[in-house]
Order: C-alpha cells, then structure tokens, then sequence
C-alpha cells in the first residue's frame, strides 16, 4: 500500500541551508504635524517665522530643494536624470549600480513625475490675507530618487516628494543587510540574487536575521537624512517636524537550499498540489542552478 508523502517528509534531512528572514521592505515617512492644513500653517509660521502662511512659501520650499538636489549632485559628480514614462525604474537602477559602483554613497539621483495628494490653498475673506490649507488635491509632483550604496544594506533608495507635505518612501531588503554584516564579520557565503545558497555559520545566519528590526531601519534613515539634501532642515527636524515611519509592504521569506534536484521537484510537485484551494499564488517560480541545488519563490 503506498503512501502519499508530504511537504515535510520530503525535506526532511535534503535542506544543506534554512533561513527565516525579513526580504524586502517598503517604508512610508511622513511628518505627523504636516498631515493637516492647521498643521501647515503652523509650521510655515512658528517654525519658519513667517507672518502669513501663503501658499507661495510652499512654491518656496519647493524650489530651494530641488536647486540643492542639483547643487549636490554637481558637487559630488552623481549622475541626474529624468526616468522616461514607461522605463524600468529597477532595470536603469541595475544598470547604473553595475557602471558606478560606490560604496557607501549616492549611486544615481533619478526624477520622475508621479501623484501626490498636496495641499490646496484657499484665501479666507477680510482685508489681511489669511490663507485655509487642505489636503484634497491630486497632482503630478516631481519625486526624486536618491539610490543608494548604503555600509549596512547595500542597494536601497529614498524617494522624496518635492511637494509638502514632503513624505519619503524607503526601499530596504534583509537579505541585502544580512549579507553586509556576514561580509564585515569575515563568514563566507554564497548568494543568490535574493538569498543565500551557501553559508559557512548558518547559525549566525539566523541569529543576524533575528536581530534585524526597527533599530537597524532607523539608523539607515537618520543617517542619509543628515546628508542628503532635503525640503526639511536639519533644524526643523531637531525642532519636532521629523519623519516617522509607517510599513507600506513587508516581505517574509523561508529560504531552503535543496541538495538533489528530484527532491526539488517533488516538492515543488506537492507544493502546488497544497496550494490549489489555498492561497492560490499567481506566480511560482523554480529554478535548478548547475550544482543541483534547489530553491523557490512564491508569490501571493
């Protein structure tokens, strides 16, 4: 009588290497006072001293950062340009990485038109001009891209919204951060695109790995807030307008390394089979690297 093996069975003593890891993050940061009209107007005219709070201060704030954008770029020889409309923005990125490999550093600045929702300014009536601000206007701001070499993740990015209330998003990714940290503490391994294939202390793998949270992403974003021009000064972030961050998307990823091919494909097999009524990912990817080892990515 046969029995019909499952998942687990399959793997059981075939996985050379097992990691549980944080994969890609996409970060929001935005200025929790900035989110509101009232808010805007009081920054503009405590913080910045201005005795009316006009919209033109904004068109203000606006040009001051992108004409240090292009001041830091030819300062610091970066390549800026405008992304065309339908160009991979990831495409142009590996392209770039691979002619100018910094260390440490701005890769690229890349500009692109993309919607926002911004703040729209209504004069109140009476003699003294009093401007109402709200946030119910979509427009197509320039963001700007600042891609980065960064000493503990690698390939990441900052984009920065050039209109207020100036939010950021983060592109991060664990398995990038993992990978500067084995190469600072001297631990071989060998990596896939997105992993690992190989690794000489598997159990420092994943102690890293379970080390990796909100301090590590702070730190990133205080750090290129401090060198990267940007519409807030230094001093109204000391003054209280400073970034927060919210979780846009967040991947988890299981990495394990098969060491036969059939292996692989059995449970590659049985893997959909599961998954029929459960979850149905739209995309499952296999691949054999020459060595025979195994590994898959699932997408939901």
């Amino acid at each position: 009588m046969s029995t019909t093996s499952n998942v687990r069975d399959l793997l059981e003593g075939h996985i050379t290497l097992e990691l549980e890891s944080i994969d890609r993050l996409y970060l929001n940061g935005y200025v929790p006072q900035l989110q509101h009209g009232a808010g805007l107007v009081g920054f503009l005219c405590q913080q910045r001293g201005q005795p009316i709070a006009s919209p033109a201060l904004l068109g203000h704030i606006t040009g001051k950062f992108v004409a240090e954008v292009k001041a830091f770029a030819k300062e610091q020889s970066i390549p800026l340009f405008h992304f065309e409309r339908t160009e991979s923005k990831d495409r142009r990125a590996h392209q770039l990485r691979r002619e100018r490999p910094v260390r440490d550093a701005v890769v690229f600045i890349g500009i692109a038109q993309e919607k926002a929702h911004a703040f729209s300014a209504h004069r109140l009536p009476g003699k003294r001009p009093v401007f109402e601000f709200t946030r119910n206007k979509s427009v197509l701001p320039n963001y700007y891209y600042f891609y980065l070499d960064d000493a503990d993740w690698g390939e990441s990015f900052i984009k920065v919204c050039s209109y207020a209330p100036w939010g950021l998003k983060l592109y991060l990714n664990g398995h990038e951060w993992l990978k500067r940290q084995l190469t600072k503490e001297g631990i071989g391994f060998e990596s896939l695109d997105n992993g690992f294939l190989t690794c000489q202390n598997p159990e420092r793998l994943q102690a890293l790995a379970n080390a990796l949270g909100p301090q590590q992403i702070q730190s990133f974003l205080v750090k290129w807030l401090d060198r990267l021009p940007m519409p807030l000064s230094t001093q109204d972030r000391t003054a209280g307008y400073d970034y927060r961050l919210s979780i846009w998307q967040l991947e988890f990823s299981l990495t394990q390394i098969v060491d036969r091919p059939l292996r692989g494909r059995q449970f590659f097999e049985e893997l959909i089979r599961d998954n029929l009524d459960l979850g149905r990912p739209d995309r499952i990817q296999l691949i054999f690297p020459r060595n025979g080892e195994f590994s898959y990515a699932r997408a939901a």
